[in-house]
């Protein structure tokens, strides 16, 4: 069993909104750690005596036992009422840049850097809204009008591979039609030349459909991994308007009763080409002719599609992925299991063969998305939110009995939305960071953005 936790606030939650803004299961980083340090990134608003309006903010703080800094980028104002308009975070571990792209819903995008060696040397810099550029409507090095950059939806960064380069993909397209881009931040090997992106390309492409990506993860020897669901689209009155923004705020015709199948491919080249779960290439993005470049759609199978699912059964989008120390994938969905209801699935590829294998995990108990993480020593743990209770529970899985049976660590009362982890402190000092929305009980009902370290026993 797990000890209780212990738990610093990092702010107010806008809990007034409609919409939940801190805490989805697609914001990969929201919570993460590097150098010593740890970063979260939220919105609140600049006084808890005044709701609105909203900004984006950055904490930090020197691990293990630091007080968090604050700062507030109220250059820019967060006014949509909509959860796919999360923050998501990213720094590169070769020049120390940290990067946010924010508030996006089918949108342009909205993106920050700070200054290079930031994540380097905190110490050496006061924690303050100068370290970071203005808002942008493109990434460093490319221009505004590449038309991705027109109509974005989930950025998601990673930050670990370990070449020291920076990822970013990113849907374009609306829900059930779009695809997705990927793209490389490089370090500049001489700190006075400019810092850019690179465009690697559309490697998932949506044949009426869209996929949803559960996570961009690498592995120690530098292979990236890809795990989604598709959703197929349903055509609706207006859908071919290009002025048309009704998919911004309907629950369907497009709705996640549409997904069906869980896909996986990964890259041993830096993302340029794509394999399937059996090594057969099905995406290659490293030439000079576009109409040569291959990419992976609704069509392609060559071990892309690693398990049938069907629609309406359940299957959910951008639950959690992740990849543990000996290079298995791990991914947490869900299913219809008859009389039973619905239950959550571990799915597991194994490293060295690449078999498959899916098992039931606990009934489920409301809509929330749960999320993955692996310790220093391999061992998986399933954080998984009641919210009807609302309560988190965390199950263990060990390594050495290959992740076949799961066992309740803890449970804890008062806890509303998604969890996210630090999986980057999980696996280098086994402290699992969870970022959470937490009720608080006095005058007035309020809810308040905190993060729980709990300390990993055996």
């Amino acid at each position: 069993m797990l000890s209780d936790p212990t738990t610093t606030v990092l702010g107010p939650d806008p809990a007034h909104r409609r919409c939940v803004l801190n805490g989805n299961a697609f914001q990969q980083d929201a919570l993460i750690s590097f150098n010593g340090w740890q970063y979260a990134a939220f919105y609140a608003s600049a006084s808890p005596a005044a709701p609105e309006p909203l900004y984006v903010h950055l904490a930090r703080r020197e691990l293990p036992r630091g007080s968090w800094e604050v700062l507030r980028l109220d250059d820019y104002v967060q006014t949509v009422d909509d959860g796919h308009n999360t923050v998501q975070m990213g720094i590169c571990h070769g020049d120390g840049t940290i990067h946010l792209a924010y508030d996006h819903h089918c949108d342009i995008l909205r993106f920050r850097i700070s200054i290079p060696s930031l994540a380097l040397s905190p110490n050496s810099h006061a924690w303050t809204p100068t370290l970071f550029s203005p808002t942008q409507s493109h990434l460093p090095g490319l221009p505004a009008s590449h038309k991705p950059f027109h109509y974005i939806t989930y950025p998601r960064f990673l930050s670990s591979h370990p070449s020291g380069s920076l990822y970013l993909t990113f849907r374009d397209g609306k829900a059930g039609l779009g695809n997705d881009h990927l793209y490389l931040y490089s370090p500049s090997p001489s700190p006075s030349q400019t810092y850019t992106y690179k465009i690697i390309g559309q490697f998932l492409t949506g044949i009426n459909s869209n996929p949803y990506i559960h996570g961009l993860d690498s592995d120690i020897h530098g292979k990236i991994h890809i795990t989604w669901v598709w959703r197929g689209f349903v055509p609706y009155d207006g859908w071919d308007d290009p002025s048309d923004t009704k998919h911004k705020t309907q629950a369907g015709p497009n709705g996640m009763e549409n997904n069906f199948d869980l896909c996986y491919v990964w890259s041993g080249d830096g993302g340029w080409t794509w394999r399937g779960t059996d090594g057969e290439v099905v995406a290659d993005l490293s030439g000079r002719d576009e109409e040569k470049k291959k990419t992976v759609d609704g069509e392609c199978d060559g071990g892309v599609t690693v398990w049938r699912v069907g629609k309406g059964r359940g299957l959910m989008n951008q639950e959690a992925q992740a990849v543990d120390c000996e290079g298995g994938v791990h991914v947490l969905n869900r299913d219809w299991d008859g009389e039973d209801g619905y239950w959550w699935r571990h799915y597991y590829r194994e490293p060295m063969g690449g078999t498959w294998t899916k098992r039931a995990v606990r009934p489920i108990t409301g809509t929330k998305r749960g999320k993955l993480a692996v310790s220093r020593g391999g061992d998986l743990y399933l954080i998984l939110p009641d919210s009807l209770t609302p309560t988190i529970r965390i199950l263990k899985a060990t390594r050495t009995d290959g992740y076949s049976s799961y066992q309740q660590v803890w449970e804890g009362g008062g806890y509303s939305g998604e969890p996210l982890v630090d999986s980057a402190r999980l696996r280098s000092e086994d402290i699992l960071s969870i970022f959470v929305r937490r009720d608080v009980h006095g005058e007035t009902e309020r809810k308040e953005v905190v993060v729980l370290d709990f300390a990993l026993e055996g």
